[in-house]
């Protein structure tokens, strides 16, 4: 099997079995984000621990594309229980990968299935798919900290 082809078969995993999909309570960021050229909806919810130094739980709920659907499920791994620190780092990896072009080496230590997304940056037209969960999630943190 092909790198490709085991790429295709993660983010079929997760489109299939999504990690993490349902909202829940209680949280102290919610973030709604909507990719209007193709319909992608999310709902991120963000609770974080009293210190606001981690992420003590993240959920969300969406519709959309096999890759958005993939990327929330990948999400939710990556950085459920992690410390915001490490989200920084994750996410910020991820969208220096959507922004590669597809030529670019990510660390897997920091996106593990995440870097099975890397055909996506390839395609202009599906960057914003497999980021929407990722901005929303930023989006919902940042709410929970209380800076929005």
């Amino acid at each position: 099997m092909n790198l490709t082809n085991m790429y295709q078969e993660v983010i079929l995993d997760h489109y299939k079995s999504p990690r993490g999909k349902g909202l829940k309570e209680p949280f102290q960021g919610e973030s709604h984000h909507v990719n209007p050229t193709c319909g992608d909806e999310i709902t991120v919810r963000v609770q974080l621990t009293d210190d606001k130094k981690k992420i003590e739980k993240i959920s969300y709920e969406s519709t959309g594309c096999s890759i958005s659907q993939a990327s929330a499920s990948i999400m939710f791994e990556q950085v459920d229980g992690n410390s915001l620190e490490n989200f920084d780092k994750t996410s910020g990896e991820f969208l220096a990968m959507m922004q590669s072009k597809g030529i670019f080496e990510p660390s897997e230590d920091l996106l593990g299935d995440g870097i099975s997304m890397i055909g996506v940056a390839q395609y202009p037209a599906r960057i914003k798919c497999a980021l929407l969960s990722w901005m929303a999630a930023k989006d919902a943190i940042i709410r929970a900290r209380g800076e929005k």
